[in-house]
C-alpha cells in the first residue's frame, strides 16, 4: 500500500485535514488580523426534508471525540505550507496550527432527541478560529447520523413493532458511512445490523442470513440448505428466492423446526410471504420466523403491515443507509454571537430565505398533562425557562463534563421521545407541522441586531 493510499483512512494523525480549504484559509486570515476573540457558533438544519416532521439526533459522541482528537501534526503543517495559497502567510499561523488544540465549550441536545427545523442542535463556543475550523467535521458527522436515525425512525415506525435490521452497508457511500449508518439506524430504531464492524466496534446486535451465491454455488437447492444447517444448526435463515420460491419453502420444510428463519428478497412479497408461512405451518414450524428484503422502505413496509402479510422482520439496505428519498441533510453551522472590547455581540445573516436569529439560544420543550410534546420554544440562553431544556453542557475548555451516555442510551431515549411525539407528527405522508416558535426576547434582540446593522451601514 503506498503513502497515498494509507492516508485514505482518517485517523487521528490526519483528522485535523479533514476539512474545507475555506476553514484553514479563514483561520490564517484571523491569526494575520489577530482576531481571536470568544465567538459562538450553532449547528441547525433551516428546514426538513420532505415528508418528515421531526429530526432524531445523532453524530454527538463521534463528534466529541473529533473535538478531543483534533491536532496538526508536522506533516500537515507542511502539506499546507506547499499550497499555493499559503504562499503568502506568514510563520505565526503555521506555529499557531502546530499548538492547536481545542479548548472551548460544547453544549448539545443529546443523542436520540427529537429535535426541528430552527433549533440549535449543538453550540460551540470558543476562541474564534477554534470554533471556525471544526465547522466542517461537525456538520459531516451530525448531519449525516441525523439523517440516518430519522430514517430508521421512520421505517421502524412502519413496521409497527416487527424487528428492522440494517442491511445497509454494501449500499452506503463507503465504509465508514457504512459503519456510522449501522450506528445511527440502531439509535432511530432498528434492532440490529449487518455489519459485524459496528457489532465489534459499537456493540450492535450482528444479523445475517446468506446470499443467492451460496445456493448457486450448489449443484442442488436442498444440498444448499441442508449444508448451511448443518453448519449452522441453531441460526439458520434460508434464502428462498434464487430459482421458485415457493418450491424453496417445500425443500426448507423438510428439514423442519431447526430451520430458524427464512428470507424473502423478491417478488409480490405479501403474496409469497403467505403462501411461505402456509407451508411453514404445515409442517409443524410456526417459530420459524419470515425475513423480508429487496429495496424496501417505510412506505413498502406500511404497505405489507396493511395488507397483513405474515412477515416477522425486515432488512432494509439502500433506502436506510442513503436515505434515498431525501440523501441529504441541509445542516449548517452559524456565528450568531461574538466578543468584542469584552461585550458579547449578537450576530446574524441577512441573506434572502437563508436568514438567522442572533444569540447564543436555549431549546425549551413543553408538555401537556400526559407527557406528550405540545411545542418548543428557541429562547435566549439565560431566559426563565419555558419548560423542559434540550441543549446541556457537554465540554467545558476542552474537557468532557461528564461521560457521555451509551448507544443503547441514546436509543433508549429515541425511542422514549417519539412515544411522546403526538401519532400527527409521526405520520408517513402529509404529516402536522410540529409548532416552534421564538421567544419575544429573542425576536426583539433581532429587531435590535438589524437596525444596528443598517444604521452602522
Amino acid at each position: 500500500m503506498s503513502r497515498g493510499d494509507a492516508g485514505l483512512f482518517l485517523s487521528e494523525d490526519n483528522v485535523a485535514l479533514a476539512t474545507d480549504l475555506y476553514e484553514l484559509t479563514m483561520a490564517a486570515g484571523y491569526v494575520r488580523a489577530r482576531r481571536n476573540e470568544p465567538a459562538s457558533f450553532e449547528l441547525f438544519v433551516r428546514s426538513l426534508p420532505p415528508l418528515r416532521s421531526y429530526l432524531v439526533v445523532a453524530g454527538l459522541e463521534q463528534a466529541v471525540h473529533y473535538l478531543q482528537c483534533i491536532r496538526f501534526t508536522d506533516d500537515s503543517v507542511r502539506f499546507l505550507r506547499s499550497l499555493p495559497v499559503f504562499r503568502d502567510v506568514s510563520d505565526g499561523f503555521f506555529e499557531y496550527l502546530r499548538k492547536f488544540r481545542f479548548r472551548g465549550d460544547l453544549d448539545a441536545m443529546a443523542e436520540g432527541t427529537v429535535a426541528f427545523a430552527g433549533e440549535p442542535l449543538l453550540r460551540v463556543t470558543a476562541p474564534l478560529i477554534e470554533a471556525q475550523i471544526v465547522e466542517t467535521y461537525l456538520l459531516t458527522t451530525i448531519n449525516y447520523q441525523t439523517l440516518v436515525a430519522t430514517k430508521a425512525a421512520r421505517i421502524a415506525a412502519a413496521a409497527r413493532g416487527r424487528a428492522v435490521v440494517d442491511f445497509g452497508s454494501r449500499r452506503a457511500h463507503g465504509p465508514q458511512a457504512g459503519l456510522l449508518a449501522a450506528r445511527a439506524a440502531y439509535v432511530g430504531g432498528c434492532i440490529g445490523t449487518s455489519n459485524v464492524l459496528g457489532g465489534r466496534l459499537l456493540g450492535i446486535p450482528v444479523f445475517g442470513t446468506q446470499a443467492h451465491s451460496w445456493v448457486m454455488a450448489f449443484d442442488d437447492e436442498q444440498e444448499a440448505f441442508r449444508a448451511y444447517l448443518d453448519a449452522f444448526p441453531e441460526h439458520t435463515t434460508l434464502l428462498l428466492d434464487s430459482y421458485d420460491t415457493l418450491a424453496a419453502a417445500r425443500k426448507a420444510a423438510a428439514l423442519g423446526p431447526r430451520v430458524a428463519g427464512v428470507r424473502l428478497d423478491s417478488g409480490d412479497l405479501a403474496a409469497l410471504s403467505r403462501r411461505v408461512r402456509r407451508i411453514l405451518d404445515k409442517a409443524r414450524m410456526q417459530k420459524t420466523r419470515i425475513l423480508a428484503s429487496g429495496d424496501l422502505n417505510e412506505h413498502l413496509i406500511a404497505g405489507l403491515v396493511r395488507r397483513r402479510a405474515p412477515i416477522d422482520a425486515f432488512g432494509v439496505g439502500t433506502e436506510l443507509v442513503t436515505s434515498k428519498d431525501a440523501p441529504a441533510l441541509g445542516g449548517v453551522y452559524k456565528l450568531v454571537e461574538q466578543q468584542v472590547g469584552g461585550d458579547w455581540v449578537p450576530r446574524l445573516k441577512q441573506s434572502e430565505e437563508k436568514e438567522t436569529y442572533p444569540g447564543r439560544k436555549q431549546v425549551y420543550r413543553l408538555l401537556d398533562e400526559r407527557g406528550h410534546c405540545r411545542g418548543d420554544v428557541i429562547a435566549l440562553e439565560g431566559e426563565a425557562p419555558y419548560g423542559e431544556p434540550l441543549l446541556a453542557p457537554v465540554m467545558r475548555r476542552g474537557r468532557l463534563v461528564g461521560p457521555l451516555p451509551s448507544l443503547a442510551q441514546a436509543r433508549s431515549r429515541a425511542a422514549e421521545a417519539l412515544a411522546r411525539l403526538p401519532g400527527r407528527f409521526r405520520r408517513l405522508h402529509a404529516p402536522a407541522h410540529y409548532p416552534v416558535r421564538w421567544s419575544r426576547r429573542i425576536q426583539a434582540l433581532r429587531e435590535e441586531t438589524l437596525r444596528t446593522l443598517e444604521t452602522g451601514r
